[in-house]
């Protein structure tokens, strides 16, 4: 059953490189929140039930529910559909996203370490490569904010990776960055939209200068 979750984030990710439609984006974000919530479930079983019930709550409140909800606010409130012009084709990225994945594997099998479970590694490593992907390759802030949530989920992961010993620390790290990162990116495209007509990081450096 975490070996079916697993594939089916990765898949995710994949789908993340080719999508068009930002609504697209925060069903999937929503979808990872979901899996996220399977796997820790499964993963960190053994916890204390105070530190379980924590992080089993984060990952519904948070990352299932409402950084999806907002994100789906701040759609409608900006009016915001596909991805600009200005972004690479979905091939590239498709390829992109691939060779990412190689690094990732190649990487796992390099650092091989009986302390880690490789798995969960080589997965994180892939969604934080994927997150820097969509930073790098599109101009619209609305997708950097999304790359910046998959980098987050890529984190939550590294902790299923490199154990149980801290998860309480580190989760509550991801989910007041995740919280605070999601609000200012809704009052950002909410207000400043409405002056200047552009989600576009590269218009708004225009405007800046």
């Amino acid at each position: 059953m975490l070996l079916s979750l697993i594939i089916l984030y990765v898949m995710t990710l994949i789908y993340l490189s080719i999508a068009e439609r930002f609504r697209n984006y925060a069903s999937l974000i929503a979808i990872q929140g979901w899996i996220l919530l399977g796997i820790a479930l499964l993963r960190l079983h053994s916890l204390d039930w105070i530190e379980l019930s924590f992080i089993i709550l984060e990952t519904l409140i948070f990352k299932a529910l409402i950084v999806p909800a907002i994100l789906n606010r701040v759609i409608r409130q900006t009016k915001i559909n596909r991805i600009g012009s200005t972004g690479t084709s979905q091939f590239n990225s498709l390829m992109l996203s691939i060779v990412a994945m190689v690094v990732s594997a190649i990487t796992t099998y390099y650092v091989a370490d009986s302390s880690i479970h490789m798995v969960f590694f080589g997965v994180a490593l892939y969604a934080m490569l994927s997150g820097l992907i969509l930073i790098v390759l599109r101009s619209r802030i609305f997708t950097h904010m999304v790359g910046f949530l998959v980098i987050e989920n890529g984190v939550f992961l590294f902790s299923m990776a490199i154990g149980v010993e801290m998860p309480l620390l580190i989760n509550m790290a991801i989910m007041l960055d995740i919280l605070m990162s999601v609000l200012m990116l809704g009052l950002f495209m909410t207000k400043v939209d409405d002056q200047i007509h552009t989600d576009d990081s590269d218009s708004l450096t225009r405007v800046k200068d």
